[in-house]
């Protein structure tokens, strides 16, 4: 198997940190924030970051297939999570140490609990306002109420971190794309 080659494109508005540790074809969006000790992986095909994300120290991101890996805009990856899903739309919250496993497609505005185990045997797809829970990862819907205010937390985390971050990290620089 050939070695695989580093090609990172991060935007100049994304904030990714220098100990990050990053191998393989990966873009990263505007405005996208990568906390330190997070882990990013394009082992078998490129991974595509949207804007506005939020990876957190110890988040895992791996794509273990050819296609490329599709991350949408506003996802929020806590400290610890895994996830090796093909596609991720937007305004999703991958919680602290949950783990989503590459057979499964995850829509938009969904929650993954945190702990919860995704790994089914079978190709799924996490349907738009799908939440998991529990230990037993049992699903529900979200009615989609408090999504604005949902959004306006994001937008006030994400702006303490562009502010904070560069204070006490080395940052990455962008190649201006």
């Amino acid at each position: 198997m050939a070695p695989i080659r580093d090609k990172f494109t991060i935007h100049s508005k994304a904030i990714v940190c220098q100990d990050v540790e990053l191998k393989g074809d990966i873009t990263i969006g505007s405005g996208t924030i990568v906390h330190p000790k997070a882990t990013i992986f394009a082992i078998a095909g490129p991974i595509v970051i949207g804007s506005s994300c939020i990876i957190e120290e110890g988040a895992i991101i791996v794509n273990r297939r050819k296609e490329v890996m599709r991350i949408g805009d506003d996802n929020l990856f806590e400290i610890g999570c895994r996830i090796e899903s093909p596609t991720v739309g937007d305004f999703n919250t991958i919680s602290t140490r949950a783990r989503v496993h590459h057979t499964v497609r995850i829509g938009s505005y969904c929650v993954v609990g945190a702990g919860c185990l995704l790994v089914p045997t079978e190709d799924e797809i996490l349907d738009d306002y799908t939440v998991v829970y529990g230990p037993a990862a049992e699903r529900r819907k979200w009615s989609g109420r408090g999504k604005v205010q949902e959004a306006d937390l994001r937008r006030k985390h994400a702006e303490y971190l562009r502010e904070m971050l560069p204070k006490f990290n080395r940052l990455r620089r962008g190649d201006g794309t």
